[in-house]
């Protein structure tokens, strides 16, 4: 993790990013106390903050940082099938980038490669001197 990303939501929520290919990212999340809600199983949010983090970094490695950021402007996820206990794996891959916006899906999955949830990110992307 970056000296940015060590006080984040991804780094309170256990998020590890464990691989980066050529047309992919992907990252594991715990289901721990920290990921679940108060039935034991994984907070639909949790899933959401997971997807967003990898998709988000997804999109920004696509860009020149000096020029453009990408941000987050919707996502939506499918809560797909319940996960009481140890990691989920979400892969983020690109449907479309744009000049202005790019769109990702996100699937998530359990330790046995078993659907948890299906996500679509749209990033906007922006002029760094925007922001």
């Amino acid at each position: 993790m970056t000296h940015g990303e060590a006080n984040s939501l991804a780094a309170h929520l256990g998020i590890v990013i464990t691989a980066i290919g050529d047309d992919s990212i992907t990252a594991t999340m715990p289901v721990d106390a920290r990921t679940v809600q108060p039935h034991g199983r994984l907070h639909g949010g949790a899933s959401v903050a997971l997807a967003e983090t990898v998709g988000s970094l997804a999109a920004n490695l696509t860009l020149d940082p000096v020029q453009q950021i990408a941000v987050g402007l919707d996502i939506n996820a499918n809560h797909i099938r319940p996960v009481k206990q140890g990691l989920v794996i979400a892969t983020a891959r690109p449907e479309a980038l744009g000049r202005t916006t790019q769109v990702w899906s996100i699937r998530i999955v359990d330790e046995q490669d078993r659907l948890v949830c299906i996500s679509r990110l749209t990033m906007a992307v922006i002029p760094v001197e925007r922001t």
